[in-house]
């Protein structure tokens, strides 16, 4: 079957499918790479190397109860590094075996025979964790462990949408090209080739090309590692030393995923041929059947009905839940189209053609007849379209809208006129005396931290700041909707708009939440606050994260002056210290945030590129298969020009819809997205995002249909009649 299988390749059919697959190796190789390289990551212990095992509270442990009543649980690193008991040393002496136990403010070294498990016991019951073998080494390069985290979050947040991404294009250009094949596959059958043998040549088929693919894709994946590990490194996400791996189980993974996904979809494309009698075979394929099928109908309603389920929730709810109902909408949507395909493609012509043939004249009418009676062999084209729209149009776009709400918050937020700050903090002596400057009208220190909180069944570290809330009102304007940031003591905080909707919190309640060195405490909501996105989720009195931070030290202090004052004397007791303006920090702020938002940015660039290749692959397969149609016109007197207006008339149909449909679904998701995180109610698209979006599609459509065509009117209908699919 295998022989079969490589003389029935087409060539046209193969590198589109080639292309498609070996893109996908390509991609989740490189990005299982940094996820494996994080789960790998152990760095040989130098400080602690005497040591059998260390005791540290570097991370805090959360359980909870499933519906089913199962216990989960959710490992988070503490941001602050957390402070051991200090009766802890005494007890791990006490261990029989113990010889030597060294105390850092951090750490406990422990040294002996036979001692891991008992002190691993005592850290448990303390809250702590003890460390041994490699895993000692993570203690010393704090950077290091944070690389780790970073590169194993990458995958867990936009991994699985990538290879939702990568499954939904390869199978449906694998599909595509089984179905462009499909009078081959009849006439085997109709030469008595069994069903089970005509599968057998699909298996061996595709898995061929996934192979050939993966061949092709895991060297481009090597090499997009490495480029993607030097920007990484080059904007300061990762140290240039960090190691990577090889990427060995990355690549199997990659390569059996696409294999896997390959077979499969070209197993379900040619189960209609591998169906229906021998005799009946070539006579059945020759034309699209008049109806699809009723399972892909109920499916698709089925889909549609959660896509608007989940956008009513988007819209109407709040917080994280809502930003979850939106992005899942976003997919929904789309695997709706793709199973209603057929139908809204038969739709579209009937309405579209009285516009068809008043445009296009005669060509337009056979566009409408064509769109009609191949409204499911369109259907690939027009989820491709759609694809390609519903993501450039809504996911690119909410990096934009992050970055200004952000700016913006800042903008109005601050209401300072200079701000204070030096690389290593300034000491908490530094705000009081510097208020005492003459011409200082006030002045607030911010301290940047975070706090850990339970979310649903797991929980989450949260951005926040601790701030002096006596002179807040002359520094800092949060956008208090509810209650009042002088109420802000020990014993209470301040919250975003969107955590209080997320977490369901309310002015007066009692929460529960974990400061960044794992320290439970329980304090009441004083305030809720609009600008979230620029000042952080919560809000702190100074008081409260005393002692609970790694350096104690503040991050900036906000001053607001009489004209003509001079802040001199402040820089000048503090080496190292400068005055910035308010502007000046707002826009080192934007900064920070264009450079943070740089990977997101990245990770989707990179999969609306692949949905744009998945279209222009999907049109260039679909206008090479018409050959034999277009060369029938042509012998029956249908002119070249009449051609090419016809295949015009056709690609306006269908664009239109496509547009229609993908710029609806983008604007509902970049809708309810921007508002569940920002609350206004219609997000910001830049001037030429739109343009941007809607002109490459058009011209994409245009190039990979228009340029196929071209070619294929160039041969003489007769050789095209004459030739194999």
């Amino acid at each position: 079957m295998l022989k079969l299988a490589v003389k029935n390749l087409r060539a046209g059919s193969v590198i589109a499918t080639l292309v498609a697959l070996a893109a996908g190796v390509m991609i989740l190789m490189s990005m299982g790479t940094l996820v494996e390289s994080g789960l790998r990551y152990h760095p040989e212990p130098h400080k602690y190397a005497h040591a059998d095992v260390v005791v540290a509270h570097q991370s805090i442990t959360f359980t909870s109860k499933d519906f089913d009543g199962e216990t989960t649980s959710e490992t988070l690193p503490l941001p602050e590094g957390g402070r051991l008991p200090a009766d802890l040393a005494g007890k791990i002496r006490a261990v029989p075996g113990v010889t030597a136990v060294e105390e850092d403010p951090d750490a406990i070294a422990v040294t002996g025979s036979g001692i891991v498990e008992p002190v691993r016991r005592l850290a448990k019951e303390a809250g702590v964790e003890a460390y041994t073998g490699n895993d000692r080494g993570l203690l010393e390069q704090p950077e290091g462990a944070a690389t780790r985290s970073l590169l194993i979050q990458i995958g867990g947040s936009f991994g699985g949408y990538v290879v939702l991404l990568i499954i939904f294009v390869v199978a449906g250009t694998v599909g595509l090209s089984v179905r462009h094949r499909r009078r081959d596959l009849a006439l085997l059958r109709a030469v008595a080739a069994t069903p089970g043998q005509v599968r057998r040549m699909i298996v061996a088929e595709s898995a061929l090309l996934g192979v050939v693919a993966s061949v092709i894709g895991i060297p481009a994946g090597v090499f997009a590692t490495g480029w993607v590990h030097d920007e990484l490194a080059a904007r300061g996400f990762l140290p240039g030393s960090f190691p990577m791996s090889h990427g060995v189980v990355a690549a199997a993974a990659a390569a059996g995923l696409t294999v896997l996904v390959a077979v499969c979809a070209a197993l379900i494309a040619a189960r209609r041929v591998t169906a229906i009698r021998p005799a009946e075979a070539l006579g059945e394929v020759s034309i699209e059947p008049a109806r699809s099928g009723k399972v892909r109908l109920v499916f698709g309603l089925l889909t549609l009905a959660g896509a608007v389920t989940a956008s009513t929730f988007a819209v109407s709810g709040s917080g994280e839940a809502a930003l979850t109902g939106a992005l899942g909408m976003l997919y929904l949507f789309v695997l709706a189209v793709a199973l209603l395909a057929p139908w809204i493609n038969a739709f579209a012509a009937r309405l579209l053609t009285p516009v068809l043939r008043a445009t296009f004249g005669t060509s337009g009418y056979l566009a409408a007849a064509n769109l009609r009676a191949n409204s499911k062999g369109m259907a690939t084209v027009l989820t491709a379209l759609v694809l390609s729209v519903g993501f450039g149009g809504s996911v690119w776009f909410l990096q934009n809208n992050l970055e200004r709400g952000a700016a913006d918050d800042r903008a109005e937020g601050v209401l300072a006129d200079f701000a204070m700050v030096a690389p290593g903090g300034l000491p908490p002596a530094a705000a009081e005396q510097t208020a005492a400057i003459p011409g200082v009208r006030a002045v607030t220190a911010i301290r940047r931290t975070a706090v850990l909180v339970k979310v649903f069944d797991g929980a989450e570290q949260v951005e926040a700041q601790a701030i002096d809330p006596r002179s807040a009102s002359e520094t800092l304007d949060l956008g208090v909707r509810e209650g009042s940031l002088q109420d802000l003591t020990s014993t209470s905080i301040a919250v975003s708009r969107m955590r209080a909707d997320t977490q369901h919190w309310k002015i007066g309640d009692q929460v529960k939440l974990w400061l960044g060195d794992g320290t439970p405490i329980t304090v009441r909501v004083a305030a809720i606050y609009d600008r979230g996105l620029g000042f952080g989720d919560v809000t702190l009195n100074r008081e409260t994260v005393a002692g609970h931070t790694r350096t104690g030290r503040d991050d900036q202090l906000l001053i607001s002056t009489d004209d003509g004052s001079s802040l001199a004397p402040a820089v000048a007791r503090y080496p190292g210290s400068s005055i910035v303006s308010a502007a000046g920090l707002n826009g080192k702020v934007a900064k920070d945030l264009a450079l943070g938002a740089w990977l997101n940015r990245l990770l989707i660039g990179v999969m609306v590129g692949y949905a744009a290749l998945a279209a222009a692959n999907t049109m260039i397969m679909a206008a090479l298969a018409r050959r034999r149609e277009l060369s029938l016109l042509r012998l029956v007197g249908v002119t070249r020009r009449q051609i090419r207006n016809m295949v015009h008339a056709e690609q306006a149909g269908l664009l239109g819809v496509a547009l229609v449909v993908g710029v609806a679904i983008a604007g509902a998701t970049l809708t309810a997205v921007v508002h569940s995180l920002t609350g206004d109610p219609v997000p910001y698209v830049p001037p030429l995002g739109w343009v941007t979006v809607l002109g490459g599609a058009t011209l994409l459509a245009l190039v990979a249909t228009i340029l196929p065509i071209g070619r294929l009117l160039r041969v003489s209908p007769l050789e095209h009649l004459g030739t194999k699919e």
